[in-house]
């Protein structure tokens, strides 16, 4: 017997943010970056990275006695609409909030990507296999927000955005660009765009830009 197609969530409160979940997705995505720094060593790969930032995250959590959010493993996403067994993506950082909890579905996914002035082949990367993944809806499908944390291992972080924007433009449209966004004290910037998710869904991503330059000579490219 063939099981029923799921409708969309488009709307679920359980895939929605407040203003201040939001705050707290980037504070501690800040704060875990920058605590990670000192622990990154020669030859790290971007998944091996990731990890170090989730463990800060955690640490950080803890320190600030936030308890109203769980910062998660690497996520597996699995095809629950068919039989086919595959893993269709591993989400590098997750969260839960109280009101997600008991629910699979209902996350906030952080896609990490490393990112450099000058190094156009990570720059469109960033889009190509970051914010596409968003768009498609292989993460997040349905949910409101998305996030995304570039490691910035060569500044300026301005000709990264450029890069960037270049290629959102060209791929999306000049309106799915990134914009300035409130800005953190341990971040090179907070942007935010969004883009159309299937044929009646928009998801806004929100960008969080840090600076791992000081680790960069350490960190294997």
């Amino acid at each position: 017997m063939a099981l029923t197609r799921p409708r969309p969530r488009y709307g679920d409160p359980a895939l929605a943010l407040s203003d201040d979940q939001i705050e707290t997705v980037v504070d501690l995505l800040c704060r875990g970056s920058h605590a990670a720094r000192e622990d990154l060593t020669r030859g790290m790969s971007e998944p091996q990275i990731s990890r170090i930032v989730r463990k800060s995250m955690r640490r950080v959590k803890q320190s600030l006695s936030i308890d109203e959010v769980e910062v998660q493993g690497e996520h597996e996403l699995d095809n629950m609409r068919t039989s086919d067994p595959r893993v269709l993506g591993r989400i590098d950082i997750t969260l839960q909030f109280r009101h997600q909890f008991g629910d699979e579905d209902a996350y906030v996914a952080v896609e990490c990507k490393r990112v450099e002035a000058g190094n156009n082949r990570l720059n469109i990367r960033y889009v190509g296999e970051g914010m596409s993944r968003f768009e498609s809806g292989q993460y997040s499908s349905g949910h409101e927000w998305g996030f995304l944390l570039a490691y910035v291992i060569a500044l300026p972080a301005s000709d990264v955005v450029d890069d960037i924007d270049t290629c959102v433009s060209r791929i999306y449209s000049h309106k799915a660009m990134l914009k300035a966004a409130k800005s953190h004290p341990l971040s090179l910037a907070i942007l935010k765009s969004e883009l159309k998710q299937g044929d009646h869904h928009v998801i806004k991503l929100m960008h969080v830009f840090v600076d791992m330059c000081s680790a960069a000579a350490e960190v294997g490219h």
